[in-house]
């Protein structure tokens, strides 16, 4: 394996022989101290024109196989969201059938799913002109989200309201953010998950509820679960700050009526989040666990092995999250957008897709210094699960870019 200077220079090589994958199990029964969903990726057909702007071709069998390995070890799938490149190569016409086909699958086996609903729909260079606090603006927000919510409710799936670009353009205010959430929040069928993303996923969700400022934010963000709280499972933030969700998760414990969970999406700090502390713990809905599936599903069975009474198991599974920690970091550094080419990456490296791509040509999002990186954290952790298969493509990969010992 190849070490590289600052510059990108190749200066060395490390002759590494690739670890046993890790003491990885499947649970046989479900997993019930943590709900916790997997943010599943994509995967491209390999011939087709997955070119940056075009429309994407996906192959099925392979994404949908993808899943049921994430069912099999007792998570549930998070499906059609930015994981799955939502805004970044999958136009709306294959998310509507991602969101149909993953949910007629998840129904055959009896496993959790949830989709996400957004307002992707609306041509970018349209919203572009809208002015802020225009009335029929907001109102073509509101109607995005609409169609989107009855395709995944339709489709038998949870819905996740995922955060709008559309609506960041279009919002002028908190009170604007309200009004939007209050019409779709009334379409839900059965409780939703909020999905809060924050801009280093997203640039173009700059002023999310209103404001830059993350306490008025927070504020408005309570103000509209709290109108709406028999209509919420649950939130999923994404912002990469542990103190903050630490304290929405406690404001939220403290609300009154039905409970509101607090799904993490921070791929940096999940370990401690899902371990919690003396007054509770964040379920999970990660992209990092797309990537880390088995071993997210082992440390789970110990969270649930210690609420049976195990005194270790509690410690174990915090031990065994943490242990993936630095990978997850790494496929998530910024540019952090580009982590779906990270867990592509594994997901070939391991055998799941026939080639190293995504949808829209976003493969190119990472650099070959990231990707040599990612195998040497992915090894030590023991997730890479056939190392002989690794490290074939790796040496593919490192011929192709013109790298050779």
């Amino acid at each position: 394996m190849p070490r590289f200077d600052a510059s990108g220079r190749a200066t060395g090589t490390e002759v590494r022989e690739l670890h046993a994958p890790g003491p990885w199990t499947t649970p046989t029964g479900p997993i019930t101290s943590r709900v916790a969903f997997a943010a599943a990726h994509v995967v491209p057909q390999v011939g087709a024109e997955n070119v940056p702007g075009a429309p994407a071709v996906v192959d099925w069998d392979a994404t949908l196989a993808y899943r049921h390995r994430i069912w099999e070890h007792g998570l549930g799938v998070a499906d059609a969201m930015d994981t799955a490149q939502r805004g970044m190569g999958l136009d709306w016409a294959a998310t509507q059938e991602l969101v149909r086909r993953s949910s007629a699958e998840a129904a055959s086996v009896g496993a959790r799913i949830a989709c996400g609903a957004g307002t992707d729909q609306l041509d970018p260079a349209q919203v572009a002109t809208w002015e802020p606090g225009d009335p029929a603006a907001l109102a073509a927000v509101v109607d995005a989200y609409r169609e989107q919510v009855h395709v995944v409710q339709d489709a038998g799936a949870q819905v996740i309201v995922m955060a709008s670009r559309a609506l960041a353009r279009a919002a002028r205010s908190p009170e604007d953010y309200a009004r939007v959430y209050d019409a779709v929040l009334a379409e839900a069928d059965r409780p939703v998950v909020l999905h809060w993303l924050g801009t280093m996923f997203d640039p173009a969700l700059a002023g999310y509820w209103g404001s830059d400022d993350i306490a008025s934010a927070t504020a408005t963000f309570l103000d509209v679960i709290t109108a709406h709280q028999d209509k919420v499972d649950g939130v999923k933030v994404s912002l990469l700050d542990a103190g903050h969700e630490i304290g929405l998760r406690r404001a939220l414990a403290a609300l009154d009526g039905s409970p509101v969970r607090l799904y993490t999406g921070d791929d940096f700090n999940y370990p401690e989040l899902i371990a919690g502390d003396e007054q509770g713990h964040s379920d999970a809905l990660l992209g990092i666990f797309a990537a880390i599936y088995p071993a997210a599903s082992t440390a789970l069975q110990a969270f649930d092995a210690g609420a049976a009474g195990d005194p270790d198991g509690a410690a174990r599974g915090h031990a065994i999250l943490a242990s993936t920690e630095k990978l997850g970091r790494h496929i998530f550094a910024a540019p952090t957008y580009y982590y779906k080419t990270g867990v592509a990456f594994l997901s070939w490296l391991n055998g799941f897709q026939p080639g190293f791509q995504l949808v829209g040509g976003l493969q190119s999002g990472r650099s070959l210094a990231h990707l040599v990186e990612l195998a040497r954290l992915a090894d030590g952790c023991g997730l890479l699960l056939d190392p002989a298969l690794a490290a074939r493509r790796l040496d593919a990969l490192l011929t192709t870019h013109g790298v050779t010992a």
